[in-house]
């Protein structure tokens, strides 16, 4: 028998301060927290005991909404009486291993709103390389780029990507211009074996192979800091080459996006989402990068 998902005192605390006061910024401000923070604890305190605390937009309270605060109350009013040792549970770990620019261009850049919404769990990043089989064997949840044909875990796609040449401002205006595909032939290419040109050159009806010379890089970052000191051109997925996108250092050659063959997927083993800081950080980075 499985036994019942005690609820985070952080989130009962949320729900009485919440009910009380009927307002997420008068909320927020009590418990010193985000409003963000408010708004997800309460969601994950409806998720955790299956039924609506809240019924309408001035966060009056449903029937079983209003019958679970009076237990709620009287058991804060118990832990009260003790130290706030015993009231206060140890932090939950989570161990995440995110590939290199994964973690740089997506994940950091987003990590503060999950650790404000929920301070009772502490994060762990650790980097995995499947590539170069450097992997995490005690990570929790893991993030994978590739086919999605994972018969080892369970997973689930977070999002694809597209693809596009990217050069520094200098190359683009000492090599171009690149008005045609065809503009690119005897440049200098920078390759991946996560990235291969072979995708950009089909959808663009290029009978051309895959570029056996030129500089060749492991890490998608890598070939994007390369890119951007001006060794070439780089086939880079959109969303992870946003920040050199973002500071100016890369610029698009051409207007044209190509879907990549390959997808980033968040992974787990077997009964690992029935740890609800599993099963709260999957659904958290599921809708941010959405």
């Amino acid at each position: 028998m499985t036994a019942a998902r005690i609820p985070p005192i952080q989130c009962l605390l949320t729900f009485e301060a919440l009910a009380r006061l009927r307002s997420v910024t008068q909320t927020a401000e009590e418990l010193c927290v985000t409003p963000s923070a408010v708004s997800h604890r309460v969601k994950q305190l409806e998720q955790i005991i299956g039924t609506k605390l809240f019924g309408r937009a001035d966060f009056s309270l449903t029937t079983e909404g209003s019958e679970y605060l009076a237990h709620v109350r009287e058991g804060l009013a118990t832990l009260q009486k003790f130290p706030i040792s015993a009231a206060v549970p140890g932090k939950r770990k989570l161990r995440l291993a995110v590939t290199p620019t994964f973690a740089r261009s997506i994940l950091i850049p987003r990590l503060r709103q999950f650790t404000e919404a929920y301070p009772e769990i502490d994060v762990t990043l650790q980097v995995s390389i499947p590539l170069l089989d450097v992997v995490a064997e005690d990570a929790d949840l893991t993030i994978r780029f590739g086919t999605g044909r994972y018969a080892d875990v369970e997973h689930v796609c977070l999002f694809k990507d597209e693809v596009t040449p990217l050069a520094s401002p200098s190359y683009v205006r000492e090599h171009g211009p690149f008005v045609l595909p065809e503009d690119l032939e005897g440049e200098s290419l920078l390759r991946s074996p996560l990235e291969p040109w072979r995708t950009w050159f089909a959808a663009n009806h290029l009978d051309w192979p895959e570029p056996l010379e030129g500089s060749q890089f492991n890490d998608v970052g890598l070939l994007c800091d390369g890119a951007a000191a001006g060794m070439g051109v780089a086939l880079v997925r959109l969303k992870l080459g946003a920040p050199w996108l973002e500071h100016g250092s890369l610029v698009r050659l051409y207007d044209m996006n190509v879907p990549s063959p390959h997808a980033h997927y968040l992974c787990w083993r077997t009964g690992m989402m029935d740890r609800w800081e599993c099963a709260a950080f999957a659904e958290w980075l599921k809708k941010s990068v959405a």
